[in-house]
């Protein structure tokens, strides 16, 4: 994948806001689509199925809307098909392992530890890219850990306590979530995002119905609410949120937008307030509040970083 696509300049200190907006669109949606799930997982839908509903629904709607739109969206050169393909993969072991952590053990917790990816990626994007992060990123990656910490209300979190299985698959979502992240700002080096996602998702869809029985997925929803719950999932929790997840890399980098994808919690607790009535302790609002401004503090710092 040699030739650049052209999204973003080294050196470049502009600020982008957009970047910004559309990482916290992603996490607002993906509150949305885990409460749903919660909802499927509590009337029978196993981790298995909606995976499978969740990848191949998603896969299904982009490609019918990038035919309709611009095909040549769906263009891609025969040698880069094994990068598509792991990244695929890759995006089933996201799904999977985030799905079934809520299914074992509570949202928070998997909330919690998933929300753990900012740092993989930062020691990625340290390490292994070389790129150099000023303080300014650290602080802020602690201040939103930190912050999410408290909104899901870690300090009432018996961990040892839980099942041992969820939780080790919870961590294995932060994993995967930060090579997600690292492998979508790679491909976007040649092509657009609504490209990488669309051969993501494709290739998720296609493991998923080589590791469950083709489509049965779909036999599970039972009833208009079950049903309505599988398309939040697949669209505004799939579709939408990862195509405004992958553009917010574009803009401003892996490590910047992984960051800001920590505003998850704070959108779930607050869809839970509007919807459900649940209230929030003061340590949680103080979180929340810290979240947000570890995340301004990061926009307001400058543009991307430079290599070493």
């Amino acid at each position: 994948m040699g030739r650049l696509k052209g999204a973003r300049g080294m050196g470049e200190t502009r600020i982008d806001r957009a970047g910004y907006l559309l990482a916290a669109l992603a996490a607002l949606l993906w509150a949305s689509s885990g409460t749903a799930a919660k909802f499927l997982f509590l009337n029978g839908v196993t981790a298995f199925e909606l995976v499978q509903m969740r990848t191949t629904l998603a896969a299904g709607i982009l490609f019918g809307w990038l035919a309709f739109r611009d095909r040549s969206l769906l263009a891609v050169e025969r040698r880069d098909l094994p990068y598509f393909i792991t990244l695929g993969v890759g995006l089933a072991a996201v799904q999977f392992t985030y799905l079934f952590a809520i299914s074992r053990i509570q949202v928070a917790a998997a909330i919690l530890i998933q929300y753990q990816a900012p740092l993989f990626v930062a020691l990625y994007t340290l390490f292994v890219l070389g790129t150099k992060l000023p303080p300014v990123v650290f602080a802020a990656m602690a201040g939103s850990l930190f912050g999410c910490w408290l909104v899901v209300g870690g300090y009432n979190l018996d961990l040892p306590a839980m099942n041992r299985v969820g939780l080790l698959t919870a961590l294995a979502s932060a994993v995967t979530f930060a090579w997600y992240t690292v492998r979508c700002e790679y491909g976007m080096k040649k092509y657009p995002p609504w490209t990488v996602v669309f051969y993501g998702l494709l290739f998720a869809g296609v493991t998923w119905n080589i590791l469950h029985p083709p489509l049965t997925g779909f036999l599970a929803p039972a009833g208009p609410a079950q049903w309505g719950c599988v398309l939040i999932v697949g669209f505004l929790g799939t579709v939408l949120a990862f195509i405004c997840y992958n553009e917010g890399i574009n803009r401003i980098g892996a490590t910047r937008a992984s960051i800001t994808a920590t505003l998850e919690p704070i959108t779930a607790g607050l869809i839970a307030w509007v919807l459900l009535g649940e209230t929030m302790e003061l340590w949680q609002v103080l979180g929340a509040i810290l979240v947000i401004a570890s995340i301004t503090a990061l926009q307001l710092s400058g543009g991307p970083e430079e290599k070493r």
